[in-house]
């Protein structure tokens, strides 16, 4: 429902929307742009099996752990500041990526691009809670916002791949330049300031706390999903664990806090933190398999499974606008409880695949993904709708940090429930085909003629098994996320978002 108190935004905001979203594509796609450049990295500059983790994880890890400041940061300098910042810092890492002549030079640029996209990210979303007053001309915007974060994660690969066909393994860095040019050239001319007007001191403590709060919760979730449970992956995650309750102690304490009380004070806002988080792990717990599924159960190489799983971008297009129009008809919180559920329908299909079934993983992971972006697009509404203006930066920062962890936590619960079961049905093989399907794959190509297709059709079988247990715990945790939504959001209504537009008034009035 639109709130007549609001400013409709016009042409000039639209198209300001517009140069927003390419940051959100630069810095998603670059979660996924190294799958195709590592052979070649390799072999240009011969890193050691741990500089390559780095080379992949040091983006991610520099990204999930400054969100929370910078989002803070952003609404005290000035979120279009902030963003200008970021772009600059964002396009020479990419130059250095780019050009870099030891492991060691990439690892610093890819941390330096996580830094640049900690800045990028919550800039933007809270830059969208300002150009868009009106509560139904931001629900569209987000739901945009929304397709466009899931669609860049999909085109990252398939861009890379493209890229290294014709050029060399530092052009998918540069992919990044021309588009922070254009970026800084328009922003300053399209986009009005906002910040907070008292913002108050900034709590330098709570710079480390919340990275140290972070970081090895995410470290730790990312390595048992590959490794399994260890003393020292477990060991990370209680660290993150208490540094976290440290840091929530000090928000909960301080006037000047980083995280500020006044978020909470609609549920709202905590709910919608809560769900988004549910919606990531249900969207990386399913890549984790049906990424794997596309390359080592039908054999396709990375450039073809790219493209293939650019297929369910069809239906996800269309999911996040549709949804904002049931929102406006109805009341938000069965739309999004039934989100969960197509979702949910979506791993179910999931848990029927077998070992050559490509259009049914195909139309789940479609179905899957229209209903988490349904679910992202509204509780990221809802939860900035929900926030006063004045403190968009912070409130987008944790709802992406929420995604960040939720993730993680993905991967790692549904790919731990995978790995047992799949370890369970190969329990007589030798341990480098027990272990993951990826060193079946490889054992088979050592063996060859029969054994080895006997071996790969077992571990195939294994996989796909393995694959089944784990949609079915993630069709469960939909289903509860269901009844969940529903329960949390019942009174809300469709007008919530609106509703809170009255309360936060003022900070609307920050523009400059």
């Amino acid at each position: 429902m639109t709130n007549p108190a609001a400013r409709l935004a016009g042409r000039r905001e639209w198209i300001a929307f517009t140069v927003l979203l390419l940051p959100l594509l630069l810095v998603s796609m670059d979660v996924s742009v190294l799958y195709f450049a590592i052979p070649a990295i390799t072999r240009e500059l011969d890193p050691t099996a741990t500089q390559q983790l780095w080379i992949f994880d040091s983006y991610a890890f520099a990204l999930a752990g400054l969100l929370i400041t910078m989002g803070s940061l952003g609404d005290r300098i000035g979120r279009r500041k902030l963003l200008l910042i970021g772009a600059t810092a964002f396009g020479l890492a990419s130059v250095t990526a780019a050009y870099a002549s030891s492991a060691e030079m990439l690892i610093a640029a890819r941390v330096l691009l996580g830094v640049g996209g900690a800045t990028l990210m919550p800039s933007t979303l809270a830059l969208v809670r300002n150009l868009f007053q009106d509560a139904e001309q931001r629900g569209k915007a987000i739901a945009i916002w929304s397709g466009a974060m899931t669609g860049g994660i999909a085109l990252g690969s398939v861009m890379s791949g493209v890229m290294l066909n014709h050029f060399w393994w530092g052009s998918v860095f540069l992919i990044n330049v021309p588009a922070m040019l254009l970026l800084l050239a328009l922003v300053p001319v399209l986009v009005p300031e906002f910040k907070d007007p008292a913002p108050g001191r900034f709590d330098l403590l709570s710079v480390p706390l919340s990275a140290a709060a972070v970081l090895p919760v995410v470290y730790g979730l990312k390595e048992i999903a590959a490794e399994g449970f260890t003393p020292l992956y477990t060991g990370c995650l209680a660290v993150g664990l208490a540094f976290g309750y440290v840091f929530v102690r000090r928000q909960r304490t301080r006037e000047d806090a980083m995280v500020s009380r006044t978020l909470f004070r609609d549920r709202g806002f905590g709910a919608g933190i809560g769900l988004n988080t549910i919606a990531a792990f249900a969207m990386m717990g399913s890549a984790y398999f049906t990424t794997q599924y596309l390359q080592s159960v039908l054999g396709m190489d990375t450039l073809e499974a790219a493209l293939w799983s650019l297929a369910p971008s069809v239906v996800i297009g269309a999911a996040a606008p549709v949804s904002a129009a049931l929102a406006r008809k109805t009341d938000r919180a069965y739309v999004i409880a039934g989100g969960f559920l197509l979702a949910a329908a979506g791993f179910a299909l999931i848990g029927l695949v077998g070992t050559d079934s490509l259009w049914l993983l195909l139309t789940g992971a479609g179905v899957l993904a229209s209903g988490i972006v349904t679910v992202m697009s509204l509780v990221s509404d809802m939860a900035l709708g929900a926030a006063p203006a004045e403190k968009a930066g912070s409130a987008a920062s944790l709802l992406e940090t929420g995604q960040e962890f939720g993730g993680a936590l993905g991967m790692a619960v549904l790919g731990s429930l995978g790995t047992a079961v799949y370890r369970s049905d190969l329990a007589d093989c030798e341990p480098a085909v027990r272990e993951t399907l990826g060193g079946a794959v490889a054992t088979a190509g050592q063996l060859g003629g029969e054994a080895g297709a006997q071996v790969l059709a077992l571990a195939r079988e294994a996989f796909v098994h393995a694959m089944r247990y784990a949609a079915w715990g993630g069709t469960v945790l939909l289903l509860a996320a269901a009844l969940l939504a529903a329960a949390l959001l019942r009174d809300r209504g469709a007008t919530a978002p609106a509703a809170a537009e009255g309360a936060s008034a003022a900070g609307e009035a920050l523009a400059r």
